[in-house]
C-alpha cells in the first residue's frame, strides 16, 4: 500500500451521503483480522451486497459507469469508532484519495497512515464535484499534493487544501512513521549523545 504521492488525476466514485461512519465503511464482523489484506473486498459490505452476497446494482461501487482511485464523499466522512480497519478497506479497494467537506479526525489520520489522502474542500466545491460527476461519470479530478490543490477538470475550478507538513513529507516520499524514524536514525543518535 505504500506509494509515493505526487499528482493524481482520475475519474471518481461519488458517494453523496453524509455521516458515513466506520461501521458502514467496514462492518464490525470483519474486524477480527489483524492483517490489512482483503479488507477492500468488504468495503461498504452491507450497502454493496445483499444478504445472499449478491452485488446490489443500485450501489455506486457496483455501477460500471463509475470508477477510478478517488472517492468523493458527503460531509462528516468516517465518523463513529476509531477502527483503522476502515482506512485499510478504503486503501485495499484501491482508493488513493477521499474528498469530503469534513472528516472525523481519527479516521482522517488513519487514512493518512495508510497512504490514502483525505482532501477537505468547501461545501460549494463538493457540491460542484457531485454535479459534474452526475452530469458526466467520466469527469476527472486532479489532486496535486505538492501544490496542495484539487481541480475539477470539468469546470477548471480549483481549491487549496490543508495537510500536516510531516504527513505531506511522508506521503510525497512514500514513508510510514517507522520509515521516517529509520531515515533519521543518525540525527536521533546524535541528539541522544548530546543530551546524555
Amino acid at each position: 500500500m505504500k506509494q509515493k504521492f505526487n499528482i493524481i488525476r482520475s475519474t471518481c466514485v461519488p458517494l453523496p451521503l453524509e455521516n458515513v461512519d466506520t461501521d458502514q465503511i467496514i462492518p464490525a464482523r470483519f474486524l477480527k483480522a489483524t492483517d490489512k489484506e482483503g479488507f477492500g473486498d468488504n468495503l461498504f459490505r452491507d450497502w454493496r451486497y445483499d444478504k445472499e452476497g449478491k452485488p446490489r446494482p443500485d450501489f455506486v461501487l457496483n455501477d460500471p459507469r463509475y470508477g477510478g482511485c478517488i472517492l468523493v464523499a458527503g460531509r462528516n466522512f468516517g465518523s463513529g469508532s476509531s477502527r483503522e480497519h476502515a482506512a485499510w478497506a478504503i486503501a485495499g479497494y484501491g482508493f488513493r484519495v477521499v474528498i469530503s467537506s469534513f472528516f472525523a479526525d481519527i479516521h482522517k489520520n488513519n487514512e493518512l497512515n495508510n497512504f490514502v489522502l483525505p482532501v477537505v474542500v468547501s461545501e460549494d466545491f463538493l457540491r460542484e464535484l457531485f454535479n459534474s460527476i452526475d452530469s458526466d461519470p467520466k469527469t476527472e479530478v486532479e489532486v496535486d499534493l505538492p501544490r496542495q490543490t484539487v481541480t475539477n477538470m470539468a469546470t477548471g475550478h480549483s481549491e487549496h487544501f490543508e495537510i500536516n507538513g510531516y504527513k505531506k513529507h511522508c506521503l510525497v516520499n512514500g514513508l510510514d512513521d517507522i520509515d521516517f524514524l529509520l531515515q533519521n536514525t543518525d540525527k536521533i543518535e546524535a541528539w541522544e549523545r548530546r543530551n546524555k
